[in-house]
């Protein structure tokens, strides 16, 4: 009976399986490190696209923000220069307002009245005089209440006085300057200086008529 040995073809289908395995083992690993390198190389790209989009989103918010702060200082400048602006409109009213206050004035003082002092702090007027009687008072507030540019007159005080040797009722008064569109409107359009040489003129005769 003839007898064969085996064993040394088993060894060696054990080394080639084992090789096989190993072979099999090694490529799986260089795929699996590919994919994770792919992977990795993947991501990073993208974070790195990300990270670009966040500092463009970061210096255009900078940006923005700059644009902000530059309007916010235009629309001061502009609220400073319409502030100024009105101002200046409330001055050229106001001085018109002076006008009007002295030809009111002379016009609504009736005979026997006499304005010693006169005195405005904003639309508010202080009158100071000497009157014949305390109905000339009456008559020079119902005057006044009838004025088209001042209102609200109120008798502060009236006591008698006695100024050269005649018996006088001494008064302060108060009265408002009414604001009205048509005054700033005649302003604007130089009404003011017709009524202003009229106002001049009206004052210098009554007072003329008054030393008399």
């Amino acid at each position: 009976m003839i007898r064969i040995n085996l064993l040394p073809w088993r060894e060696a289908r054990r080394k080639a399986h084992n090789l096989q395995f190993y072979v099999l083992m090694g490529m799986v690993a260089g795929l699996a490190a590919s994919i994770i390198l792919l992977v990795h190389g993947y991501y990073a790209t993208r974070l790195s696209t990300q990270t670009e989009r966040n500092k463009f989103l970061t210096d255009e918010n900078a940006k923005l923000d700059k644009e902000i702060d530059e309007i916010k200082k235009l629309k001061e400048e502009i609220q400073a220069l319409l502030s100024r602006k009105q101002v200046i409109e409330t001055l050229q009213a106001d001085r018109a307002q002076t006008v009007y206050l002295l030809e009111q004035l002379v016009r609504q003082t009736p005979d026997g009245v006499y304005l010693k002092s006169i005195r405005q702090t904003g639309s508010k007027v202080n009158l100071s005089g000497y009157a014949q009687s305390n109905a000339r008072v009456s008559t020079l507030m119902r005057n006044l209440e009838a004025s088209p540019y001042l209102e609200n007159p109120d008798l502060v005080e009236i006591k008698v006085a006695t100024i050269n040797n005649k018996r006088l009722s001494e008064f302060i008064m108060n009265v408002s300057i009414r604001r009205q569109q048509s005054e700033s409107d005649a302003a604007k359009g130089g009404a003011a200086k017709g009524g202003a040489g009229k106002g001049a003129a009206a004052p210098r005769a009554d007072a003329g008529s008054a030393r008399k």
